[in-house]
């Protein structure tokens, strides 16, 4: 698989974005092992942008490293510069099943109740809101109304 072909603009864009990120992979004296490859692939599919440390003198050896990498893994060469290479790649989207019969999780909340006296602190509480409750103004839980049902709807005219 080729590599991606990025503009010089965006190119510069993911630099910028790639400066103060240390260093995911490293790559031994071994060269590029398959067990490499594989954390490759996975540290792009988990942030998209990667940096990843050659260890070992030879630039040759590195730039081989360096398109071997973005060939192989689809990605785009960002920057290489001294040990120092940088990959970018397309995230994956996320598939995230919709679950209709979900509710509102639990809500851990923060009650003030002040003094009656000025220079006291208030008093803090926290308290568990479930999905089907709610925090009145006095700070007291109170489970929710259930919603008014149509009549003309449950007949099924």
């Amino acid at each position: 698989m080729p590599h991606i072909e990025l503009s010089t603009a965006e190119r510069k864009a993911h630099r910028a974005e790639a400066h103060h990120l240390d260093p995911v992979v490293m790559i031994g004296n071994d060269g590029l092992t398959p067990s490499v490859l594989k954390e490759t692939d996975a540290a792009l599919n988990a942030h998209g942008l990667i940096k990843i440390r050659v260890l070992g003198d030879d630039r040759a050896a590195r730039e081989a490293i360096y398109s071997q990498l973005a060939d192989e893994l689809h990605a785009a060469p960002i920057q290489h510069i001294g040990k120092l290479l940088v990959l970018w790649r397309p995230k994956p989207k996320k598939e995230r099943a919709e679950d209709e019969d979900r509710m509102a999780g639990p809500k851990d909340v923060k009650v003030l109740k002040y003094s009656k006296r000025g220079g006291q602190r208030p008093e803090v509480r926290v308290v568990r809101v479930l999905g089907n409750q709610r925090l009145t103004p006095g700070g007291k839980v109170k489970k929710a109304a259930s919603k008014q049902k149509s009549v003309k709807k449950s007949r099924g005219d």
